[in-house]
Parts: structure tokens; C-alpha cells; sequence
């Protein structure tokens, strides 16, 4: 222990002098203020960022039973891409590496051995060309390609990573499309929301995206994808596990000048969780899910697609409201975790299916105890574990002559610990 006794205690003894300054009876107040008041619709610079698709309330349901309701969708496929993050070579190279899968349940093993890989890399040196043609290995389970990634002095390891995660994603979702019958649930966001912001995040960034084929191309294939599930009609929802959105605290914060929450997923989960004070202790109660209605948000990379004046490059098929962004948040309270599903508002206009997927996806939740069967599968199928990114790391350091660029931290704590 770095810490002796002495220090521990009086560290301790400052936190409960912050936890005397919060009052959450007050917080759990004001959520059920901004509930009640700022969400139908809440309002961003004359804009509706957010607005219930339908009646806005809060529903509750009683985990075990719902976990034995029947299923709504005969099959489920899940989606995921996983990568190894950013690596920096001595020679100025920058790779990352991604590989996609998808899940069914019940489970299709010939389905499960599919894999799409991209290995992208961005060079400093503007003479040097990677790109790649898609190949397959594998007796044609496996498609892989080389991406050369456009040039850029900013941002480089978070283009790199997204380039690579999203580009084998789309692909391996358009690929493996035809034998989605019955639903397809995305582990993450239905858009590549790391692109879409980079007409905010960075000048640079935002040039990069109007001018480079490569990030226009995947956010195309992302469009193309959902039109083609909105033509055979069906289902394509997003399964968020890690929700990271701040439109409704952040507006809280600018019009009242505070928030008590961190994002809104802080927000949801104080007010979808049930209980009571007991001598000044919140007990929770923990039998029954709790969710809200579904909503629509057009807020920052939520209404990018939707809208005819974003995105010029990008071509769009279906009405622009068809692509609209619509959400509900799940809270369990058996592991105090809160996600967000969402789905384009073309299949949740629909109340029939709109139930159906809110039934299915409460279904799972309850069943696992997290996210539903068909996403943890995926997200086994497509995670690169940190044996195999070792490996990896060792094998590209050979491949490209070059030792992996490490500091001090590295040094102190051991490079690349998941």
C-alpha cells in the first residue's frame, strides 16, 4: 500500500465533506422537474433537439417474467467490431486493426466464422500508398483489406481507429445482410457517430470528411445499409451500452446554469431507478426493469443524417425523417446500469413494432443480466483479446521494420494493458 494509515484516513475524511455538500433528495427532485418540463420537447437555440415519438412516460416491468415472455423475433443477429487501438511505430506509421462478426441466436456457426478485417494505416509521408483491394482467406469465410488513411496532422490515431472500426463493421453488415430475417442488433449506434463528428470536432477534420472519399464512403454504406433493411422491412436497431450523450445536461447546465448530472445517461439512470430514503439512505429496489417511451433527437451527430442540409456528398434514398435517430433508455436495477436502444424512425413510427422491439430488447436484458444474447455473442465474436493484440503488435513491428513508439508511462505500467 502507497498510502500509509494516516494519509488514507484524512483522504477519507475530505470525501465526506463533499458528500455532505450533495443533497440527492434535491438531484432526484430537480430530475423529475426537467422530466416532467424540459423534455416534450427540450429546446436547443430555437431547435427540438428531443421530443417523444409517442405519449412520454415511464414504464417498469417485472424482470423475471418478462425474461420468460416468448420472443417477438423468431431469430436475432447481432453485429459488433472490435479493434486493437491505435499503434505508433517508430517510422511515423499509425495502425489500427479491426475485425467484425456477426451473431445469431439460435446460433449458426457457419454465420459465426465469418469475419471481415481491416488493418488501417496512416503515414506522415505522403509518397506512400497502402490501399488495398478486399481479399479473402479462410476458404472465403474471412474478407480483409489494407486502408490507406487520408493524411493528417491532427486526430491521427482517432481517424485511424475510426476509419478501421467502422469501415469493418458497415462492410461485414452489407455483406452478411441477406440472411438477416427477423431483426439486426447493432452493439453501439445504428451511425458511425466517431465520423460524424468530425465536421465539429476539429477544422481540420472537417475538411478531411468533405474532401476524402474514404470517410464519405463508409458513412454512404451506413445509409445504404439501413435503406436496404427499410426496403425488406426489417428491423435494425442499436443496442448502446456505454450511453456517452450530454444534449440534455448540457442544456440543463446552459439555461439553468447547473447540472447535477455528468451526461444524461447519469440523468436517466436517477430517474428510472425505484426506491425510497430510509433515515437518509436511498434503498433501491431492484425486481422490475424500468424504461421511458421512445423519443426522437436530432441533437449534435443524432440529426446529421436526417437532415437535407448536412452531409452534401451523401446521397439518401428514403425521406429525410425516415433516417431520424429514435431512442429509449433501459435501466436495470440488478446491476445499476443504464442503456440506450435506439433505431432510424422509420421502424419505431410504427407502434406494433415499436412495442415488439421494446419487449424483445427488455426481454434479453432481463435474460442476461446485461445486453441481450444476440450483441454478447457478437461482442465475443469480434473482440481481439490482449493475447492476440500482443501478437498482432509483434507481427506488425516485423512486417513494417519498425519497433512500437512506447514512453514512459509505458515502460512504468506495461504497454497496451487492456
Amino acid at each position: 500500500m502507497t498510502l500509509d494509515p494516516v494519509h488514507f484516513k484524512a483522504i477519507s475524511r475530505l470525501a465526506k465533506g463533499v458528500s455532505r455538500t450533495v443533497d440527492e433528495r434535491e438531484h432526484r427532485e430537480f430530475a423529475e422537474t426537467v422530466w416532467a418540463e424540459w423534455l416534450d420537447p427540450l429546446v436547443d437555440g430555437g431547435d427540438r433537439v428531443i421530443e417523444p415519438l409517442d405519449e412520454q412516460r415511464r414504464y417498469r416491468v417485472d424482470a423475471t417474467e418478462i425474461a420468460l415472455e416468448a420472443d417477438r423475433f423468431e431469430t436475432r443477429h447481432g453485429l459488433d467490431s472490435g479493434t486493437i487501438n491505435p499503434t505508433t511505430f517508430k517510422n511515423g506509421l499509425v495502425v489500427d486493426v479491426a475485425q467484425a462478426a456477426m451473431s445469431r441466436v439460435p446460433s449458426n456457426l457457419e454465420l459465426h466464422r465469418r469475419r471481415t478485417n481491416v488493418v488501417a494505416v496512416h503515414s506522415s509521408d505522403v509518397t506512400v500508398g497502402f490501399d488495398g483491394d478486399w481479399q479473402v482467406d479462410d476458404g472465403g469465410y474471412v474478407r480483409q483489406r489494407l486502408l490507406h488513411v487520408p493524411t493528417t496532422d491532427r486526430s491521427m490515431t482517432a481517424v485511424v481507429h475510426e476509419l478501421a472500426l467502422y469501415l469493418a463493421e458497415v462492410t461485414h453488415a452489407t455483406d452478411n445482410a441477406a440472411v438477416v430475417e427477423d431483426l439486426l442488433v447493432m452493439d453501439g449506434p445504428i451511425y458511425p457517430k466517431g465520423l460524424l463528428t468530425w465536421e465539429r470536432r476539429d477544422p481540420e477534420l472537417a475538411e478531411l470528411l468533405a474532401e476524402s472519399e474514404t470517410p464519405q464512403g463508409v458513412i454512404q454504406s451506413y445509409v445504404e445499409l439501413v435503406e436496404s433493411f427499410v426496403e425488406r422491412d426489417v428491423p435494425l436497431v442499436g443496442f448502446v451500452k456505454n450511453p456517452a450523450s450530454r444534449l440534455v445536461t448540457r442544456t440543463v447546465r446552459e439555461k439553468q446554469g447547473n447540472s447535477p448530472w455528468l451526461n444524461d445517461a447519469a440523468f436517466f439512470s436517477q430517474l428510472l431507478e425505484r426506491g425510497h430514503f430510509n433515515e437518509g439512505t436511498w434503498v433501491r429496489e431492484t425486481d422490475e426493469l424500468t424504461y421511458t417511451n421512445w423519443f426522437v433527437s436530432r441533437g449534435a451527430t443524432d440529426g446529421t443524417l436526417a437532415s437535407p442540409t448536412t452531409l452534401s456528398g451523401i446521397d439518401r434514398q428514403l425521406d429525410h425523417d425516415e433516417y431520424e435517430v429514435t431512442f429509449a433508455m433501459v435501466y436495470d436495477p440488478r446491476t445499476d446500469t443504464i442503456y440506450r436502444i435506439e433505431a432510424p424512425r422509420y421502424f419505431t413510427d410504427d407502434p406494433d413494432t415499436r412495442r415488439a422491439l421494446t419487449r424483445q430488447l427488455l426481454k434479453g436484458i432481463a435474460a442476461e443480466r446485461g445486453p441481450p444474447e444476440a450483441v454478447g455473442k457478437a461482442d465475443s465474436l469480434a473482440r481481439i483479446g490482449s493475447r492476440e493484440t500482443a501478437a498482432l503488435r509483434e507481427a506488425l513491428e516485423a512486417a513494417f521494420d519498425s519497433e512500437i513508439d512506447t514512453d514512459y508511462d509505458d515502460d512504468r505500467w506495461g504497454a497496451f494493458v487492456d
